[in-house]
């Protein structure tokens, strides 16, 4: 595997054609590794980023203390095959003088995450717009855990007619539920105990919603769930429809549970298809 960290070097190793790409902000986990493999496997030549993007960070929220360990990155990337590392820093992503942004606008960013963080979207919009720009790939891998990140995604690539497909993989958990993300590492012995009471909530609406009964009362089932951790103070619980992420009133095929919300150390976000 090969490690880059300029646009020319990345240009000058990427070939013509056949990429695919993962993009992250390093502090890999499982789940990075299964869009890894899902890239490998449909990808004669895959490219992996690591960067930590300050545009997508709020005032207070945890850009400068975010997890970051370059050398493991690398090691468990180049062990899962990839071709190429690109890991540029913040000068080289964001030159002296820049001044473009993206914004995907509408409700997939005026709900859920784009109200809790405002301005959240358009720095992802605005970094991945500029990784594919840079990296050129066919296809590029993003998984469902940060699923209203994955519509927005895909908004932008449709709207701005970048010629690549966009590849939503499953999320990843632990055994007991609790989704992979590289903030877990903030959680502390008790507190991780704990956490898995967000997929709890979700399960439950989903055993709700198969049971026969209403959104509204699948909602209060997964509520009552949440309320069972006074720890965990929600931001939302929704159910949505699985493209417009608008709430629902009543079941419509794939309806997601969306939850997000902070535990002491840290905030937490997970989701679920409820409804076939």
């Amino acid at each position: 595997m090969r490690t880059v960290s300029t646009a020319a070097e990345l240009r000058q190793a990427l070939p013509r054609e056949g990429v695919g790409f993962v993009p992250t902000m390093g502090y890999l986990h499982r789940g990075h590794l299964a869009l890894v493999e899902r890239a490998r496997r449909e990808n004669p030549f895959v490219v992996v980023s690591i960067f930590v993007n300050p545009l997508q960070f709020g005032p207070g929220e945890d850009y400068h203390r975010y997890p970051r360990d370059l050398a493991r990155d690398q090691a468990l990337l180049e062990a899962a095959g990839v071709d190429l590392l690109f890991a540029p820093a913040v000068e080289e992503m964001y030159p002296k003088g820049f001044a473009t942004k993206v914004a995907v606008e509408g409700p997939l960013t005026a709900l859920w995450e784009g109200a809790v963080r405002p301005g959240h979207f358009q720095g992802v919009a605005t970094v991945v717009a500029r990784l594919f720009l840079l990296v050129r790939p066919q296809r590029a891998y993003f998984g469902e855990k940060d699923y209203q990140q994955l519509l927005v995604v895909r908004k932008m690539v449709q709207d701005l007619g970048f010629p690549l497909e966009v590849v939503g993989v499953p999320t990843v958990r632990e055994e007991d539920g609790l989704a992979l993300s590289s903030r877990n590492v903030y959680l502390s012995p008790e507190t991780r105990g704990k956490a898995p009471v967000l997929y709890r909530a979700l399960l439950a609406i989903r055993e709700a919603a198969q049971g026969g009964r209403g959104v509204a009362e699948a909602l209060e089932a997964g509520e009552g769930v949440l309320a069972g951790v006074p720890e965990f103070r929600p931001d939302y619980l929704a159910v949505v429809h699985p493209e417009t992420l608008l709430p629902l009133s009543r079941w419509v095929p794939g309806a997601r549970a969306l939850v997000a919300g902070r535990f002491p150390e840290v905030r937490l976000i997970d989701n679920l298809e409820v409804y076939p």
